[in-house]
C-alpha cells in the first residue's frame, strides 16, 4: 500500500472502519505515547485514556453535586411555599388574611418590602388598609399584566404600599403580581395587585423568571377572594 498523499484523516478513517485492527496488533497499544495534556511529558495511551476518564467521573461527579444543590433548594422552597400556604389557610377571619399573607411572605421568603391593595371589595371591607383607594392607571395596569412584572422602581405608585420597617430605605425593585378572580369560566378579572419590594436593584430584574410569582398570585388570589362581594352581591367593581 503506497503511503503518498495519505492523511490523517485517511489513518483516522481507516482504524474506525476496521476496528479489529488494534486486536491483531495488541502490541501497539503499548507502545503509543501521547502529550500529557497539563504538562510536556509523554504519556501512554492507556494512561491517557485513564485521566480521561478521571477528568469524565470528576464532571459527573460536579453535575450530581449540582443536582442534588437545586433539588434541596427546591424542595426548601416548596416547604416556604407550603408554611405560607398553610398560614392563610389557618386565618379564620378573613379581614385578617391580607395581614398575614404579606407578614408570612415576608418572613418565609425574605422578602424586604411587601405591600398589596384590593378593590371591588365587600362593603364591609372598604375602610380597610389594604381596600384604600387607588387610581385608574394602577387598574388598568393590573387588568393588562398576563404575567409578574419584574424590573426598577421607575416611580410606581404602588412602591408607595410598601412597608420600609423590615427593609429600610426605598424599593429600587419591584415584582408586581396581578390578583385575579375567575368565576364560571370567564375571563379572569383582576382585582388587586401584590407588590413585593427590595432596595436592591438586582432582586427583581426584567430578565428574571415569573413562573414562582405567578404560583405566588394565584395562591394569594384564591386566599383574599374571600374579601370579594359573593356572586349575589355582584362583581368587584372595575
Amino acid at each position: 500500500m503506497s503511503t503518498q498523499g495519505i492523511t490523517e484523516q485517511d489513518i483516522a478513517d481507516f482504524l474506525v472502519n476496521t476496528p479489529g485492527f488494534f486486536e491483531r496488533h495488541a502490541e501497539l497499544l503499548a507502545t503509543i505515547q501521547l502529550s500529557h495534556p497539563h504538562g510536556q511529558r509523554a504519556v501512554s495511551l492507556q494512561e491517557r485514556q485513564a485521566e480521561m476518564l478521571r477528568e469524565k467521573i470528576k464532571g459527573l461527579e460536579f453535575k450530581i453535586i449540582e443536582m442534588i444543590r437545586n433539588g434541596q433548594e427546591n424542595v426548601a422552597i416548596a416547604d416556604r411555599l407550603h408554611r405560607w400556604t398553610r398560614a392563610m389557610m389557618l386565618t379564620h377571619d378573613a379581614a385578617a388574611v391580607p395581614e398575614v399573607l404579606l407578614r408570612e411572605l415576608r418572613h418565609q421568603f425574605m422578602i424586604p418590602q411587601a405591600g398589596l391593595r384590593l378593590w371591588g371589595v365587600a362593603a364591609e371591607h372598604v375602610e380597610a388598609e389594604f381596600a384604600q383607594p387607588v387610581s385608574a392607571d394602577v387598574k388598568s395596569f393590573a387588568a393588562s399584566l398576563s404575567q409578574p412584572y419584574c424590573g426598577v422602581n421607575s416611580g410606581f405608585e404602588a412602591a408607595r404600599w410598601l412597608s420600609v420597617a423590615e427593609g429600610g430605605g426605598g424599593a429600587t425593585s419591584l415584582a408586581l403580581i396581578p390578583l385575579t378572580r375567575q368565576r364560571d369560566g370567564a375571563v379572569p378579572q383582576s382585582f388587586g395587585l401584590l407588590v413585593l419590594g427590595s432596595p436592591d436593584p438586582t432582586r427583581y430584574t426584567a430578565e428574571m423568571g415569573t413562573e414562582f410569582l405567578a404560583r405566588i398570585g394565584d395562591i394569594a388570589s384564591a386566599a383574599l377572594v374571600r374579601l370579594l362581594p359573593t356572586a349575589d352581591e355582584g362583581q368587584p367593581g372595575a
